[in-house]
């Protein structure tokens, strides 16, 4: 049995509706890069960092709520006034975060299993 929710959205709009369908819900999203036919991102950091953060998923706290978000194509990401960059201000793909809070790990911080267990298991506090 999973103890959380996972809810898997693509661009901006899908995501602010992920959030605003779960009111008073501790939810983590994660941003990479769009993946293709195969599954695979553009982005060599999300390929690296996916294995890592399913692993530590299961550190999620008791109802919670993991976003897998998908910021679209590379070009929109590398445009500076993208949607994530400039209302979310994400800096990097992958980055993990913790909506509502200052907490956030990005791009090689996601590649470290004990950074992302200690922000699943933080959460409780």
């Amino acid at each position: 049995m999973t103890l959380y929710e996972l809810v898997n959205v693509r661009g901006y709009s899908e995501f602010t509706q992920a959030v605003a369908d779960r009111p008073g819900k501790n939810i983590f999203a994660y941003f990479c890069g769009d993946k293709d036919e195969y599954g695979k991102s553009w982005c060599p950091d999300c390929v690296k960092a996916e294995p890592i953060l399913k692993g530590a998923m299961s550190a999620l706290p008791q109802d919670s709520v993991f976003i897998y978000c998908q910021v679209g194509e590379r070009n929109y990401w590398k445009d500076p006034s993208n949607e994530f960059k400039t209302t979310l201000k994400l800096t990097g793909v992958p980055t993990l975060l913790r909506y509502g809070t200052s907490e956030k790990l990005v791009e090689e911080q996601c590649l470290k299993e004990d950074l992302l267990r200690m922000m699943f298991t933080e959460a409780d506090d």
